[in-house]
């Protein structure tokens, strides 16, 4: 095992090592990027520093990969809407066919020769404490590995950023809530090569805990928490799934005892045919419910947290009226579409509602004279030691309660919800497969899940 788990490891190495003609493209770019920066800086009235950071500043960039990131670090006296505005000034100067997209303030992002190129305003805080804006600790994180990452350690980081996009846990963002670049790079930095991670991630038991740069007892709530080496405040794992922790040691388990290349690939399943939905639909034999609606305008990053609380409301919702959600998932392209798949899809027309003991003489008087002279109300009697009614059931179909104003009850993201209120269709059992136009290659991962 160990003999063919290092040939597997060298022969991905290979595979995602840029090679030098790649790397002397790359920092041709990189160098014009930031001759212009610097040039354009000149027209504004205040002093910066440009600088290259992330991935290809630091050589982990996997052989491909095709983003340059240059942050223009301002003065921390310059207020929010100065540095905005001189940062995309800037952004468009270079890139004068960009466009702008926004985090937590607006950057430029284009393309030259090939290359897709970020331009980050920031400030150029003291230390990485001291940040005003979260994108000013970046320059702190290229400052700090440039000076520990050997070329065997950027080689290993590139193998296990490659095993993480192959099991679909590489990415930061709120969509995937994966291991982020600079969360690679510290944990291939603490074990010190790619085997030693791997082991110790197959061994995991959560909360696992790094403290690089021992900066002392500090607490989060995280299944993996590694200190910021930069910012003791800062878990660099916080937007990392449970999910994903797990995924990476099943995978890192399979590595270990069948190494494999397979495993550094990411497939993407062949889309869902109508036929085929159908198919599963009727072997499975529950009922699937999507709520479809248009997307809202929003960056994956605000969308996908809103999604999850929608979908977590609803499934919440579904259950406590006994629809029993076996499985739920959101998707979103130009439509959303909220699936649940319910194991109980029509309940009987009346439902059991349990008062107090009769013993809590207050409570149960109130219970008993509100439900005595209900017409539509069967009881109350006792049952045990309680009184007991049953009632008339407010929704009896799923579909009913969703085409209802019972919907907007349930905890939804605040854009969710404002475009629910614009429209919205429910589709039920076999009609679900007019969800495979746009969402073929979501719908057969669904049918065919896997760590």
């Amino acid at each position: 095992m160990s003999d063919e788990f290092d040939a597997v490891v060298e022969r991905v190495g290979e595979r995602v090592t840029p090679d030098a003609d790649e790397r002397e493209r790359l920092a041709t770019v990189a160098d014009q990027v930031m001759d212009r920066a610097r040039a354009a800086l000149e027209e504004i009235p205040v002093d910066a520093e440009v600088v290259q950071v992330g991935s290809t500043a630091r050589g982990t960039w996997i052989a491909g990969d095709r983003d340059i990131d240059v942050f223009v670090c301002f003065p921390p006296s310059l207020d929010r809407d100065q540095l905005e505005s001189y940062g995309l000034d800037v952004g468009h100067s270079v890139l004068p066919d960009g466009h702008e997209e926004f985090a937590e303030h607006p950057y430029v992002v284009g393309e030259i020769e090939g290359f897709s190129v970020d331009l980050v305003p920031c400030y150029a805080v003291d230390t990485a404490s001291d940040i005003k804006s979260a994108v000013d600790r970046t320059p702190f994180h290229t400052r700090y590995l440039e000076s520990r990452l050997t070329d065997d350690l950027a080689a290993a980081v590139r193998v296990a950023k490659q095993f993480l996009k192959g099991i679909g846990a590489y990415g930061s963002d709120l969509r995937t809530r994966g291991f982020s670049g600079y969360l690679v790079e510290l944990l291939v930095l603490e074990y010190g090569d790619v085997r030693a991670f791997i082991e110790a991630a197959s061994d995991w038991t959560p909360p696992v805990e790094f403290d690089p740069e021992d900066h002392g007892d500090k607490t989060f709530d995280d299944p993996l928490v590694v200190i910021d080496p930069t910012d003791p405040e800062r878990n660099v794992a916080a937007a990392l799934s449970a999910a994903n922790v797990a995924r990476v040691q099943h995978y890192a388990r399979e590595l270990l005892a069948d190494p494999r290349e397979e495993l550094f690939v990411a497939e993407e399943p062949e889309p869902l045919t109508d036929a085929e939905a159908r198919e599963v639909i009727d072997d499975r034999g529950t009922t699937p419910i999507a709520v479809r609606f248009d997307a809202p305008d929003l960056v994956d990053d605000q969308l996908y947290p809103q999604l999850e609380k929608s979908k977590t409301g609803l499934k919440g919702e579904l259950d406590r009226r006994g629809f029993d959600v076996l499985r739920a998932a959101a998707f979103a392209d130009e439509t959303v579409a909220l699936l649940l798949e319910c194991e109980v899809v029509e309940r009987p027309a009346v439902e059991r509602h349990e008062g107090p003991p009769v013993h809590v003489r207050q409570h149960a008087t109130g219970f008993f004279e509100a439900y005595e002279s209900d017409p539509d109300a069967y009881g109350p009697f006792i049952d045990g030691d309680r009184y007991v009614v049953e009632r008339e059931r407010e929704f009896r179909t799923v579909s009913g309660l969703l085409e209802s104003d019972a919907l907007f009850d349930v905890a939804l993201g605040a854009h969710v919800e404002s475009a629910l209120e614009d429209g919205y269709e429910v589709l039920v059992g076999d009609e679900v497969a007019a969800l495979v136009p746009e969402f073929g290659v979501d719908l057969a991962r669904y049918c065919s899940p896997k760590p």
